[in-house]
């Protein structure tokens, strides 16, 4: 009986804080997104990337209008989004430091190109999304948001499990709102089953 007394106890002195209002969304994972600029390929680090649709496949990312990214997306209507590895750390925070405005980015990885010709994608990313821009969204204030349809996804066959990219194998980089990067822990259960047999005490 203390015990549960104890228990009531501690749920009636819980609180909410109200906190700055910002988007506090755990975990953002980080991708890099390539683009032609000016005939070149350039490179961006960003965290504001999200799935939009599954059939047909699309992302979407929000970039403040000052990228200079954002040129070659809207000049050539694509891009790539590819997925760093931990062991990628230090160059994916590089890319996101530094501006192609400034610094040619064209010869910081070994690239390719896909069918679309435009997208330059990174050969030693685990994952990589070849896009085509199906709508650009425009804040007015700081951002485009940019929605792209996945035309091919390419990965080598160590990242693949039953031919799909293998979170524990991907190792995947992922960003917090308080300006830092982990890396994911242990898997803890299985998506649409973990919860069939739950009923509230």
């Amino acid at each position: 009986m203390n015990k549960l007394i104890q228990r009531y106890c501690c749920k009636i002195k819980m609180t909410k804080n109200k906190i700055n209002p910002r988007a506090y969304f755990y975990p953002m994972p980080v991708v890099i997104i390539g683009a032609n600029v000016k005939g070149k390929a350039n490179f961006m680090t960003i965290a504001w990337f999200s799935m939009v649709e599954n059939k047909p496949p699309m992302i979407c990312i929000s970039s403040s209008k000052t990228h200079y990214t954002n040129e070659g997306i809207k000049e050539n209507q694509t891009f790539s989004a590819n997925l760093p590895s931990e062991d990628m750390i230090e160059i994916t925070d590089y890319i996101g430091i530094v501006s192609g405005k400034k610094i040619d980015k064209s010869n910081l990885f070994d690239i390719f190109y896909g069918d679309l010709k435009t997208a330059p994608m990174i050969k030693n990313a685990a994952v990589n999304y070849e896009c085509k821009v199906v709508k650009i969204v425009d804040l007015e204030i700081t951002h485009n948001i940019f929605i792209g349809e996945i035309v091919h996804v390419y990965a080598e066959e160590k990242y693949l499990t039953n031919g799909i990219p293998d979170t524990k194998k991907i190792h995947p980089l992922i960003y917090s709102r308080d300006n830092n990067y982990w890396k994911i822990g242990e898997r803890i259960g299985k998506a649409f089953d973990i919860g069939r047999n739950y009923r509230k005490e």
